[in-house]
């Protein structure tokens, strides 16, 4: 059985903070808009690695064509400003599988559970943030209007 590394607990929660800092915005609606792009660019990213690395091993050349492929995915899927997201998260899920070759498609796997949970968090952080922060505020909607 598997069981992760330090190092993969450590790019794991690394990354969920960084979905949580994607998301935290100054309002919630904003929050849910840049979490359903993170979402989106992930998936892709997500499919596009889980493909190549269920049937070949990490190879440098192939971690520069599955993040233009990702970038390039999302952009002809008509959301071309989440590709550099797309790009980012196919890179992530690519070093990742380096550092762990041996269970290497398991990577794209675990990286859109953290980025699930960075994103739950994310979305948490701003509805809880706002409501404390900024009572006068209604999920982003200033009083009065």
């Amino acid at each position: 059985m598997y069981s992760l590394s330090r190092a993969d607990d450590l790019v794991g929660s690394l990354w969920a903070v960084i979905a949580t800092v994607f998301v935290f915005r100054d309002s919630y609606l904003r929050s849910v808009r840049a979490a359903v792009s993170r979402m989106a660019a992930t998936l892709v990213s997500f499919v596009i690695c889980l493909i190549y690395l269920t049937f070949l091993p990490f190879q440098p050349w192939a971690l520069a064509a599955l993040i233009g492929v990702s970038a390039l995915a999302v952009t002809l899927m008509g959301r071309p400003d989440d590709a550099s997201t797309a790009g980012v998260t196919a890179a992530v899920g690519m070093v990742t599988a380096a550092l762990s070759p041996q269970h290497a498609w398991q990577q794209p796997i675990l990286r859109l559970a953290d980025t699930v949970i960075g994103i739950a968090v994310g979305i948490a952080a701003a509805w809880v943030g706002l409501r404390l922060l900024r009572p006068e505020s209604r999920l982003g909607n200033p009083v009065g209007r």
